[in-house]
This record gives structure tokens, sequence and C-alpha cells, in this order.
């Protein structure tokens, strides 16, 4: 099956198209209707009379963009008119809600005439907090967009133009960067000088580069002053008129040290990248095919060169969607009139220095494992990478607050966090973890710190401020592995190889002595397993916490611990956590990894120890212990446990959260069954601690809620112990690691 028949089978399927309409409200019973509809919509209607201001407050245009075209310049396509240029603009739509969480309506305009397009748009300015307009052909594009941003109080965005200059902008920022040269000093040359590269030649005006360099070449050749006065181009054109010689692309192109190809595939040979400057940079962005291969030109010649195409096969694609989701994002959150050149050049230098971050593992994941490293073959983040977000929409919306465009003011760091409750309730909890964590971040030893997760880890721990991470292993390897991850990053290491540990050896001697360690065998543990050194590093102070598991199987990972460390005073039991959250909604789940038969006495205590977890995530805790039975309709031993630790919790006078069981898992979670059906309970709200009556139905509750109710899980995060430990699961991603070090530090905060 072709490309294109698998597109049509999948716009196809039923329902057709690729969008729909959800409510946001509820819409169950006559007084939601009434209150969405007639007669309680009346409110809203005389509010918004008397301020329209207020339709933000009330109505979800502030959330709301109208990507417009007639379809006369669809991309690879041309002029295939307003109704079959529908696909794409819902594809827009599509992107815009999945990676920027902006709602669209798609409008396609069965009109040409400039005139009438721009007064069929104003007049919707009432719907929108935001219009994208889409594939619209040169030169009235220009027009349009000029006269509309004019006419409009609200952003206007021509995405074709302005989307692929930011982005390939920020490509040039650090493409320069990596072959020192400057901006300034630059010649760049065009080839193609219609919308998308006029755009990017004013554009990269803005960012440095001196417009007495740019050479713009059409189809007809280079775009000289002498062309201009013969009225050979036009007046968009003419602003890059240069008086220099006529000539074609390959004439412009020599000595130049950057390309930018928006035009047409196959027109540039490797004869004439080979006459271009030092280390040259190359944009060939032409689509399907590029003015020249990527291949083509990165062998054209021995030094350096930089390439950048439209493709995604290749390395360094130039892809729009890195750009007008996030643009938008920012400028509808602060309730921008326009977006205006500083929120462009926000954009492209916040992107610039995303590139140069370490790279999450789930991107990584989502290119094959292919290293990704700022390098030649790395200059712009990935569309899939989640910090996109979160680092475009707030620079936008600063530079929006900074140049006057937006009409409200936001604190950047509660736009961060709002944004992070607005893509997935995980990253919000999470939030709140860091943001305590860097109040006074804490020393965390790293079992495996030879492995090149946990290095990573570590080197995002320091650079975020969360943690002062400790790598245990060789030091000689592990800064190896840095130099070759490219990280400007001098870590603290424990090299139990080279550094005499005889302390150490001595007090897990002390500890472990009567379990039949010797000295010996005690120094050797403290030598060769970092799991034991870490271990009496957090037992004598120079570590505040300890994260292991990451290349070992979970019992062996935690045996060393619980040997050295032990649990606290107040527990007899260790338990394993798990923090799900689905949508909107979190749940902590216990104990999931640690012990295999309970008794009332372990699930009391991993009760207690689980909701001191969750008050560390702002939660106040509601527990229920779960089994197969609602309070005594089943009478068994683990429903005796579950209910008899549901006794003990009641009757404890230190527990001050509300706790019921034994009940079944809807009945803990359904909040008409706890007030109606079984009113008697302690629980008048859902659980949010959910203790299961055994680790076998614990392990599987969660990860299937995790697998099919696309549930996102962090941990497991360990209750019970002397100090801070946690033990990863084998496989975890960087993330895991940065997640459960910020808990540990806080955990060591709350301990101190």
């Amino acid at each position: 099956m072709t490309l294109e028949d698998d597109s049509l089978e999948y716009h196809e399927a039923d329902p057709p198209g690729k969008i729909e309409i959800a409510t946001t409200k509820p819409t169950n019973t006559q007084r939601d209707l009434s209150l969405a509809y007639s007669p309680g919509v009346a409110g809203p209607c005389r509010k918004i009379a008397e301020s329209p201001e207020k339709a933000y407050d009330y109505t979800a245009k502030g959330n709301l963009v109208g990507v417009v075209s007639n379809g006369s310049a669809v991309l690879g396509l041309g002029d295939i008119g307003a109704t079959a240029s529908k696909p794409v603009m819902e594809g827009k739509g599509v992107l815009f809600k999945r990676f920027a969480d902006v709602d669209v309506f798609d409008i396609e305009l069965d009109i040409t005439d400039v005139d009438a397009f721009c007064e069929t748009v104003a007049a919707m300015e009432p719907t929108f907090g935001g219009i994208n307009l889409e594939d619209i052909k040169a030169p009235e594009c220009f027009e349009i967009e000029d006269r509309l941003q004019d006419e409009m109080d609200i952003p206007v965005f021509h995405d074709d133009q302005h989307g692929t200059a930011i982005i390939n902008g920020s490509g040039l920022i650090n493409a320069a960067d990596i072959v020192d040269k400057d901006l300034g000093d630059m010649k760049v040359v065009f080839s193609g000088a219609g919308a998308s590269a006029l755009a990017t030649a004013h554009f990269y005006v803005s960012l440095g580069v001196d417009p007495d360099n740019i050479v713009l070449c059409d189809s007809t050749g280079i775009i000289t002053e002498e062309r201009a006065e013969a009225g050979d181009v036009n007046e968009y054109k003419r602003v890059f008129a240069r008086d220099i010689e006529g000539g074609d692309l390959a004439d412009a192109m020599e000595g130049a040290d950057v390309l930018v190809g928006l035009s047409a595939g196959g027109i540039v040979s490797q004869d004439m990248v080979r006459s271009m400057a030092d280390d040259p940079i190359i944009f060939a962005m032409a689509n399907p095919t590029p003015e020249i291969g990527y291949d083509e030109g990165k062998n054209a010649r021995d030094d350096t060169v930089i390439m950048a195409t439209g493709r995604s096969d290749y390395p360094n694609q130039v892809n729009n969607v890195l750009g007008f989701p996030f643009i938008f994002r920012g400028a509808l959150d602060v309730r921008a009139s326009e977006i205006n050149e500083e929120m462009k050049v926000a954009c492209a230098e916040a992107l610039a220095e995303l590139a140069r971050k370490d790279v999450p593992d789930a991107v990584l994941k989502a290119y094959g494992d292919e290293p990704l490293q700022f390098g030649p073959e790395y200059i712009l983040p990935k569309p899939v990478d989640p910090r996109v977000l979160f680092e475009i929409a707030p620079a936008v919306a600063e530079a929006a607050m900074e140049s006057g465009a937006a009409r409200e003011e936001v604190d950047l760091d509660e736009y961060r966090n709002a944004l992070e409750a607005r893509v997935g309730k995980s990253r919000e909890m999470m939030r709140i973890v860091f943001n305590k964590a860097k109040q006074d971040p804490k020393r965390i030893a790293l079992a495996e710190g030879e492995d090149e997760k946990m290095i990573r880890a570590a080197y995002q721990l320091s650079e975020q401020g969360i943690a002062e991470p400790v790598l245990l292993g060789d030091q000689d390897e592990i800064t190896t592995t840095i130099d070759d991850l490219g990280l400007d990053y001098e870590p603290t290491v424990n090299d139990p190889t080279t550094t005499e540990y005889d302390a150490y050896a001595d007090r897990l001697h002390e500890l472990r002595k009567r379990k039949g360690i010797t000295r010996s065998e005690a120094g050797e543990l403290v030598r060769t397993n970092t799991n034991y050194l870490g271990s009496v590093m957090v037992d004598q102070n120079d570590a505040d916490a300890l994260l292991t598991g990451l290349t070992h199987h979970y019992p062996s990972a935690l045996r060393p611990p619980l040997e050295v460390i032990g649990t606290a005073d107040d527990a007899e039991y260790v338990s394993g956590v798990y923090m799900l959250t689905i949508g909107n909604r979190v749940v902590f789940f216990a104990d999931v990894t640690v012990n295999r038969e309970t008794t009332a006495d372990v699930l009391a205590e991993t009760t207690r120890h689980t909701a001191d977890l969750a008050r560390q995530f702002n939660v106040d805790p509601r527990a229920a212990l779960l089994s197969y039975s609602n309070f005594g309709s089943v009478e068994g031993a683990e429903t005796e446990a579950s209910r008899d630790a549901a006794a003990m919790l009641r009757e404890d006078s230190a527990v001050d959260f509300p706790v019921d069981g034994e009940m079944q898992a809807d009945t803990a979670l359904v909040e008409e069954m706890l007030t109606d059906t079984y009113e008697f309970s302690d629980l008048d709200e859902p659980a949010n601690v959910l203790v299961f009556p055994n680790l076998e139905s614990g392990n599987i509750g969660y990860k299937l809620l995790q697998r099919l109710g696309d549930a996102e899980a962090i941990g497991p995060m360990l209750v019970g112990m002397d100090e801070p430990v946690h033990v990863l699961q084998r496989g975890d991603e960087v993330k895991d690691i940065v997640n459960l070090a910020a808990v540990a530090v806080v955990d060591a905060q709350e301990r101190e």
C-alpha cells in the first residue's frame, strides 16, 4: 500500500477528518444544559456586552485560533483551492492541539480578492484569540497580513513566512556559533525570493545579519539595483536589491558563508558548495527535494559543512511545528495584540538555547536512539521534545510583556507551572517537588555513577539546582563518558578504586559482623559494590540520600541499604509506592514493589508512610484499604487484614487523615458510591491513597492502569527507610532518576 493509499484510509476512517469539538463543562443534567445554554447563558452574555474583554473569561476565545486559507499556495500542491486545502488546515489544527493545547477552527475561504479576504477575516475577530494565515500565495499574502495586523487587535501570523524564518533563524544562531563566525560579518545568499525567503531575510536582519551582506536570487538571477530600477522586481523584493553585478545563483554563492534555499530542488551543485567560504552553512529547504541533498552537500568538501533541510529523514530538519504552536501559546496567554519582532526573536533564541541542552531519553527513543548532541548535526531541537513548550511559550510571553504587546501580565514561574499542568498532571506534581528541592539541595549518592543515564541525570540535577549529586564509580570512565556526551560538567565523584575507604569498611563490618561479614569482606564490598558504598556514605552523613537500582534486580539493589541503613525508628517495614496521574487525578498506589505477604500491621504502617509521602506533593491524603469485599460483605484472611488495618488507623489518634476499608476499588474511587451506598464511610470524597492487600495485586494494578489507562507513573518511591533511599526500576529513563532524586531531596529536607 502506498503512502497516499494509507493517507486516504487514515482520513476517511469514521469519523472523517482529523478534528472534532469536545465539551469542557458537564452536560449530564437538565441544570447543566440550562447553564450551558438558555436561560443561564444570558449571564455571561450581559457581562461581555458591558465589557468585551470579558469574552476571554467566559468563552473559549482566549485559547482559540483561526487557521485561515484560500488554498492558493499549498505546499507541494500549489493553487488547489479552498475546499481541497481543508485537510491541510485540519492538520494544522492537530499540531496546534498536540503540541501546545491550542484549539483551532479551520476556516477555508473561497476568496481570492485581497479586499474581500481581509474584510471577511477581520469580521471574525470576536471569535478568535489569534489568526494563523496559511498557504496564501505571494505577493497577496504580504498585503493580507499587513492589513489584517493593522485592522485587528489580536495576533495575525502568516506561518509560511515567519515560521520558516524563525526556525532556520534559530538554526543560524547555533550554526554560526559552531563555526565561530559572527552574524554581522557573514555573507548570506538566498535561493528564492518568495514569501518565506523575504521573511527570512528580514528576520536575519533582526538577528544581527548586516542587510548589505544579504544577496537574493530569484528565477531570473541576482536581485540588483539595476533590475529594481528597470522595474523587473516587485516592491517586496526591491528592499534587498544590491548595488552589485548581476549573475546567477552560482555567481552569488562564491565566497558566501550561508546559503538559504527556499526555491526548487536540485539546483545547487557540489561545485557551487565548494565555491563558498570556509565552513559553510547551508539551509536547503525546498520540499520534498532540497536544493542539494544532505549527503551531497556534506560530502562536497573536507571542512565543516553544516546542512539543514526540510526533511525529517536527515539531521537538522527545519520544521515549522517548532514555532507556531508555542508562539501562539505564549501570545494567547498574555492576551497579546500582535506577534511582533521581539516575540519572534525570543522564540528563535530560546530554541537555539534548548538545542544546546542534554536531550531527554524519550526524544532519543523517538528517533531510534540515534545520538543527539549539540553540534553540526544537531542545531535544532526535535519537535517531539516536550521541553519546547516550556521554553518557547514563556520566552514569547516575556517578550510580549516587555515590548508592550501583552494586555495581561503573568508571573513567569507560575506560568511555567501552569503550562506543565496543561499538558500533564504528573509534570505539575513534580514541579511542586522540584521547587521544594531547589530551596535547599541535598547530596545525593548515585550508586551506578558510571552509567550514561546516571551521568546525564547528575548533570541535570546540578544544572537545575535540584540536588548536589555524587557519582560513585571509576573517575576516568565517568570523565570519558562526560566528554563523549559533550557535557560542560565537572561532577563530584567518589571513586572506590583510588580512594581510601577504611572508615567505611570498618562501619560496614561493625554493622554486619554478627551477620557473617568479616572485615576483609566488608572492605571488598565497599570497594566493589557501590550499593554498599552509597549506603555507608548515607549512614555516615557523607550523603543525604541514595539512588540505585538502574542496572540491578530490585531485590539485590534494595538489600544493601536495608542491611546498612535499615528502617526508620517508627517503622518495621519498607514499602514501594507509585504516584499515578490520570487526567487531572492523582492517586498513590502502595505497596507495589516490596512486601509479598502482608498483615494488618504491614498494611497500617504502609498507609501511614504513604500518606506522609502524599503530603510531600502537597496532596491531602484520603486512604482506602482495598479488597474484593466492601465493609465485611465477604469474610476471608485477605479481607480481614485490610479491615483490621483500617480499624487500627481510625483508632490511632496520631492519624490525622480520613481512612476506611476494606472496600472495593470502585467504591474507593466513585464519590456517589461513597456518599449514597456507603454513606457511613469515613471517606466523603474519593480516596487518593490506595493500599493494596498484597504485592501481587498492587503490582498488577498499577501496571494495568499505566498501560491500558494511559496513566503516568512516578516511582517507585520507598517509604519506611531510616534515611532517604530510592531503588529505580531497571531501564528507567533519565527523567525518572531526576524525579526520584528530587523526591529524595525533599524527604531529606523534611527529616532535617
